[in-house]
């Protein structure tokens, strides 16, 4: 069961159930009981749409308003907006509903001309629903279309854009946007007051063009407040477990933001000091955390142990000025092999220990490990020549080390 009712529809019945006589005083009176203009069952909803003026009500068991409305045989366009949404469940027992009807709108934006179809009333809306972004600064007309053979039936809206330009206003820079003239009638639009110590790049009277840069300062001694960005810390973690050359970021750093407060000191228009009187960090920093990588490959010959060394040697702190010393220190003690034994001494292994247990503290592998060997003789040279060109220097006089 569905009931109806337009607003100018009256509903009066005059049976003898609602009609009643009273005479008075020589006067008589009609009592009428009203019959009701609507009847809501359990779970039935009492829905009144406003429609282009025109108001109706009807009473629906339906969950949504869509479906109410195909039961109501209310059509819609694809274009028309509905408040409440059609799909929003219906909980409440009355509900008051608006339909915007979709018409052609012309948008005008400078140079460009855009038809659309849209059931929005105010500029803002049209806009957005264009696709169109609006500034503060923007101003806008919407009327009736001028040209009915161009455009058709229906609005035009006309967008006239502020000037985009740089302001520079006591030494915070920023993109600014105005409807002004000049810069003495933009000073005014954004209530800028120069008092007797300000001053500007340009003259009032100079016109506001697209993408003009303006400096506003005040002579003198003064204070400014400006925000900074904290640059994060970056930690490194080293895995052994991963090869040299991996890199990567276990927890993303951010920067951080502060507001600092400056005295500066203004002289024609240049600043000849600054210092920084008060700090507030606003958000902290987060520390970045990388690993990298430090497993060594496992050298399989001694071109690869020289390799390994040479990468270690860097590790360990000395410059590649040492290289060339190490590299043949080492290629005359034992060619770079893992397994070299001097068979009068006892010396062995790349870098020659004597006896070669010396190596063991450094790596249970010592008889055959090129990193344990290295290691353990890097280690030996830093603490008894300083350096590798110190042991090879050293050694060209002894032929030992």
């Amino acid at each position: 069961m569905r009931l109806r009712l337009k607003k100018s529809t009256t509903f009066v019945s005059l049976g003898l159930s609602t009609l009643g006589l009273v005479i008075l005083s020589g006067s008589v009176f009609f009592a009428m009981r009203a019959t009701p203009v609507h009847a809501q069952s359990a779970g039935q909803r009492l829905i009144t749409v406003h429609d282009r003026g025109v108001e109706s009500t009807f009473v629906t068991d339906k969950s949504t308003l869509r479906e109410a409305f195909v039961d109501d045989h209310i059509t819609l366009d694809s274009h028309d907006a509905v408040e409440p949404g059609l799909d929003e469940k219906l909980v409440a027992q009355d509900y008051q509903v608006n339909i915007y009807r979709a018409r052609p709108v012309t948008v005008i934006d400078g140079a460009t001309r855009e038809k659309i179809v849209t059931p929005y009333q105010s500029a803002e809306r049209i806009a957005k629903d264009a696709g169109i972004t609006l500034y503060p600064e923007d101003t806008t007309t919407l009327s009736r279309s001028s040209d009915l053979i161009g455009d058709g039936a229906g609005l035009q809206l006309k967008i006239n854009r502020a000037t985009l330009f740089n302001l520079d206003l006591y030494g915070k820079v920023s993109d600014v946007r105005t409807q002004a003239k000049t810069v003495g009638d933009m000073l005014k639009e954004k209530n800028i007051a120069l008092g007797t110590d300000g001053r500007t790049s340009l003259p009032a009277s100079a016109p506001i063009t697209a993408g003009m840069s303006v400096r506003v300062w005040k002579e003198g001694k003064q204070t400014i407040t400006v925000d900074e960005a904290v640059p994060f810390d970056t930690q490194q973690i080293k895995d052994a477990d991963q090869p040299l050359g991996y890199h990567a970021v276990q927890t993303p750093g951010q920067n951080g933001s502060r507001k600092v407060t400056y005295e500066i000191n203004i002289i024609n228009g240049q600043e000849a000091s600054r210092t920084e009187i008060a700090s507030l960090t606003t958000v902290e920093a987060v520390k970045q955390v990388e690993v990298i990588g430090t497993k060594l490959p496992t050298p399989l010959n001694p071109s690869e142990s020289q390799a390994l060394g040479h990468t270690m040697m860097l590790a360990a702190g000395f410059g590649e000025d040492q290289w060339s010393c190490l590299y043949n220190l080492w290629n005359r003690e034992s060619g770079w092999t893992t397994t070299a034994g001097n068979p009068s001494s006892g010396a062995y292994g790349i870098p020659q220990a004597l006896p070669a247990s010396k190596m063991a503290v450094y790596g249970a592998d010592y008889m055959t490990s090129a990193r344990t060997q290295i290691a353990w003789g890097l280690d030996y040279i830093k603490g008894r020549y300083v350096s590798p060109c110190g042991a090879w220097a050293s050694w060209s006089v002894k032929h030992w080390y």
